[in-house]
């Protein structure tokens, strides 16, 4: 069943053979007093893993299975909740990004809420051919079917991390050779500058607050697209489609 964001799934073999074939488990549930190799197989590849296990009393698991699937399903006492999505490790999207091209591009996103704004987002990193996204765990809009709609299912083909921590990545980043830009309204540089002829990280911040302090404290580079009309900012998404397809220029043109 899918839900906000996940899918459900059910099923011993079912979630075994997922947690086998490392799919992104989000958390599993399961019934008090279960036993049984499956059952030991799938909490201790679920720890392994660091995918939370809860456990519910019998009623409240009840509770759960038919509020998801109805009364006929036989769940076999355990629940698991799926990401729609499949999620890599960071090293990964770096190390699949050096090596595909000389002057790769990664987008990060501070705490962009609107799912339409990150299906949008990734919309314009796939067809502009960003390496990947990075996206915060915590405060910002999960990658939902609304999202996946928005973007014209770029977010099936696009690489995607999920971080605890934004700095710690970008300081990973930073480690690995990529330059990282940082959009600010009062920046001085403007997004045409000569800075994506090397490996390049680009932030697009939160739709109203912008980036993060925090965050602007560990960028080599802050730019701005100029604002000509009254309303003093635009779309999150735009902005973001505009610097890479600036960045796209110059290196086809380089």
């Amino acid at each position: 069943m899918k839900s906000e964001g996940t899918y459900y799934i059910y099923g011993r073999n079912s979630i075994l053979e997922a947690l086998n074939n490392e799919q992104s488990i989000e958390k599993i549930y399961y019934s008090f007093g279960l036993q049984g190799r499956q059952i030991d197989q799938i909490v201790f590849l679920a720890r392994k893993m660091k995918v939370p296990v809860t456990q519910f009393d019998k009623q409240k698991f009840k509770n759960l299975a038919v509020s998801l699937f109805g009364n006929e399903a036989k769940t076999q006492g355990v629940i698991a909740q799926k990401s729609i999505v499949d999620y890599v490790d960071l090293d990964d999207i770096i190390e699949q990004a050096l090596a595909r091209e000389e002057n790769p591009i990664i987008v990060m996103l501070d705490e962009i809420n609107d799912p339409q704004n990150l299906g949008a987002i990734a919309r314009s990193c796939e067809c502009s051919g960003v390496s990947g996204i990075v996206l915060p765990e915590r405060n910002a809009s999960p990658v939902t079917p609304v999202a996946v709609k928005a973007s014209a299912g770029a977010l099936n083909y696009i690489p995607l991390c999920k971080t605890v921590n934004m700095i710690q990545a970008i300081k990973r980043l930073k480690d690995s050779g990529f330059w990282i830009t940082g959009t600010a309204l009062e920046a001085k540089l403007s997004y045409t500058a000569n800075i994506y002829d090397r490996p390049t990280v680009i932030i697009i911040g939160n739709e109203g607050k912008g980036m993060k302090p925090s965050l602007q404290k560990h960028c080599d580079n802050l730019v701005k697209i100029p604002i000509l009309g009254k309303v003093q900012s635009l779309n999150a998404s735009v902005s973001c489609g505009i610097i890479l397809y600036e960045a796209l220029r110059q290196k086809s043109l380089s």
